[in-house]
């Protein structure tokens, strides 16, 4: 199959999208990534992203990149100043076969440059719906972006358009297939908690910072799946979304009585600049 020629990937630095066999990204999922709007060849938020995967790495013992490297290598690839979505994938590196990683090892560090129509291709609401497949709970990495995608990939199989909400073993709201959840009660946000399963997305991170710097603090909390329906608004959030509302929950037209927030504004101003 030809290559397109739309997406350039960097491996160790190479332009190539070739990987070994033996790394432990494609044999365990060991390892972690990023995806990252790029405005007009400046990737938003950053340092927030960076930061993240730095987090990560250490939390599981993986050789995180010289964040300047991956600053060189991804201007490099973002040189002609469009819009894209760069994709920054951090593995634990080679092995060989056996769970248990080797005493030393190197990592393995790709970028990916994909094409992307900016923050305009966001829509302006969508309709959500409850997905079957369960998130398993593993309070040792949650709230990290690690490789082992399985459960998302599945939920995604359950519906055509919009995005999925994902419930956890117990049945608690936990966020969507590739974004966060918040909701409003009576003007106050509301976000489920990820310490069980789940990403903590970057653009949470910030509307929960904008939230406190606002001194309207986000309540985080354990959310029952029929709560959704009793919020004045439901907004998902993401590096390629942003801030969107809900409009449809469940094949059902939501009665949503709140389309902004003040918290959730200045998030939407900021989250596709490199704000961070």
């Amino acid at each position: 199959m030809p290559r397109d020629r739309s997406i350039r990937c960097l491996v160790d630095g190479e332009e190539r999208d070739r990987l070994s066999v033996f790394d432990r990204g494609l044999q365990f999922g060991d390892g972690l990534f990023e995806t990252i709007a790029v405005v007009e060849g400046t990737p938003a938020l950053w340092r927030r992203h960076l930061r993240r995967l730095s987090m990560g790495c250490e939390q599981l013992g993986i050789e995180m990149p010289d964040p300047e490297l991956l600053e060189r290598e991804a201007a490099a690839l973002l040189g002609d100043g469009r819009n894209a979505v760069l994709k920054i994938l951090v593995t634990r590196g080679r092995s060989q076969r056996g769970y248990r990683p080797p005493a030393a090892s190197r990592s393995t560090r790709i970028l990916e440059s994909l094409p992307w129509d900016g923050p305009a291709a966001a829509p302006a609401a969508l309709a959500v719906v409850t997905c079957r497949q369960r998130l398993g709970q593993q309070p040792g990495y949650a709230g990290l972006k690690h490789l082992n995608r399985l459960e998302q990939v599945l939920a995604q199989r359950e519906f055509d358009s919009g995005e999925g909400l994902m419930l956890d073993s117990e049945g608690f709201v936990v966020e969507g297939t590739a974004s966060n959840l918040f909701l409003v009660f009576e003007g106050e946000l509301h976000t489920p908690l990820i310490d069980r399963c789940g990403v903590a997305g970057v653009v949470r991170q910030l509307v929960l910072e904008v939230a406190r710097r606002r001194n309207r603090p986000v309540v985080v909390r354990r959310i029952r799946p029929e709560e959704l329906g009793e919020a004045e608004g439901l907004f998902l959030t993401s590096s390629l979304l942003g801030v969107v509302p809900v409009a449809r929950l469940d094949g059902d037209d939501k009665a949503v009585k709140i389309t902004h927030h003040p918290v959730l504004e200045e998030v939407a101003r900021r989250v596709f600049t490199n704000d961070g």
